[in-house]
């Protein structure tokens, strides 16, 4: 199992506590993510976007791609798992810009492809925002494109979105970048079947997920390929007692009006049953599981506080 965090870009994870004293800062970032990799965290989300879904449009949101440039060159063993939306980046020029971050952290690199949810980000910023099953089209030609320029001395591509000709990517990375994807519908599930390396999941009860797996295991024997990495989105709160818990579940979903966060609170309580939850996460028996956990962790008798840092949303990860 390997565990790692949901960088903070945003300033924090939560739409409803307005200070979770997590700063969007470079500052914040490097101490964090450095700190984290010296207790023994094996990767980082990074999330992509322009504008702030978290905090409110108008607050700070760190990018993603220059602050994962800038992370690995000051550290050593995270892996740097990067959100992009192929129509906010131009593939070919991606494909040199994530070699390039590749090499500078020996490997460390890992994309997760998002195909773009927020028409209004892409309106803003002068885009193109595609329908639905356009979109992973779209994405699949994208990565056709990226995976191309790293893989072949001079790449040519003809399709719908994109056009290269004779395109030449030096030098190229370490090793092919991991791609992450989620997704619920049949053309998304067609295309990280046939195109990537991991499949994402929102949070959810065992059987659920251990279902998931079941049909994407199922889909990528049916293609030929390799076995695929999971990862799924939870929530994990921590504190001495469960009253103490239920209370801070209580304060984190009360929204007082405004839309639920993304994240999915899949266990409450003391450590030990923190503990039980993950175990439980073991027993659906996948290649590996990867979980990015969003965390609320209260200094106390039971935990011991490793630096004056918060930790955001948190990563594990298991091999079978």
């Amino acid at each position: 199992m390997r565990y790692g965090f949901w960088a903070p870009v945003f300033g924090g994870w939560l739409r409803n506590v307005e200070d979770e004293r997590m700063q969007a800062t470079w500052d914040y970032m490097s101490r964090l993510v450095r700190r984290s990799e010296e207790i023994g965290y094996d990767l980082t989300l990074i999330a992509e976007l322009n504008m702030n879904d978290t905090k409110g449009r108008d607050a700070p949101a760190l990018d993603a791609w220059s602050t994962a440039a800038a992370l690995a060159a000051v550290t050593k063993s995270i892996e740097l798992m990067v959100a992009v939306r192929p129509n906010f980046h131009q593939p070919a020029l991606f494909a040199k810009q994530a070699s390039n971050i590749d090499r500078i952290s020996n490997g460390r690199l890992a994309l997760n492809v998002v195909s773009s949810w927020w028409a209004d980000e892409a309106t803003q910023y002068g885009l193109q925002f595609d329908q639905h099953d356009d979109r992973y089209a779209r994405t699949s030609e994208w990565l056709k494109v990226v995976e191309g320029l790293w893989s072949e001395r001079r790449f040519s591509f003809e399709g719908q979105f994109y056009r290269t000709e004779e395109a030449i990517n030096e030098p190229k990375p370490v090793r092919k970048p991991v791609v992450y994807a989620g997704g619920e519908s049949e053309a998304a599930k067609a295309m990280i079947t046939a195109q990537c390396d991991a499949y994402v999941m929102h949070g959810d009860g065992a059987e659920v997920i251990r279902g998931k797996i079941a049909d994407m295991r199922a889909r990528r024997d049916r293609a030929g390929k390799p076995p695929m990495t999971y990862g799924m989105a939870a929530y994990a709160i921590v504190r001495d007692s469960e009253r103490e818990a239920e209370a801070e579940v209580a304060r984190i979903t009360d929204m007082k009006g405004k839309p639920p966060p993304a994240s999915t609170i899949s266990s409450s309580g003391c450590p030990e049953r923190s503990s039980s939850a993950s175990s439980r996460s073991r027993n659906i028996r996948s290649r590996t599981a990867v979980f990015a956990l969003g965390s609320s962790v209260r200094p106390s008798r039971s935990v011991r506080r490793s630096s004056n840092m918060r930790m955001p949303a948190l990563t594990s990860s298991c091999s079978r």
